[in-house]
């Protein structure tokens, strides 16, 4: 078993669900039916690899950034 985090957002009425350690998200129209599909989309990307590589995430702390946009 590894440990993976997520992070979910709402996006319209789609909530999406983000893993930190591998670029694999997922979606739904609630937030545990999109960690659920989060969770089977992840076991789907680790299927055929022989060894499972996830950056290390420690403490993950959500911060909100300014930008700039010159659009």
């Amino acid at each position: 078993m590894k440990k993976v985090h997520a992070i979910t957002w709402k996006e319209n009425k789609w909530f999406v669900a983000k893993a930190l350690e591998v670029e694999v998200a997922s979606q739904g129209l609630n937030e545990k039916e999109a960690l659920i599909n989060l969770k089977e989309a992840l076991e789907l990307y680790f299927e055929d690899k022989t060894q499972v590589e996830l950056a290390p995430v420690y403490q993950p702390k959500l911060q909100d950034l300014s930008i700039q946009v010159h659009a």
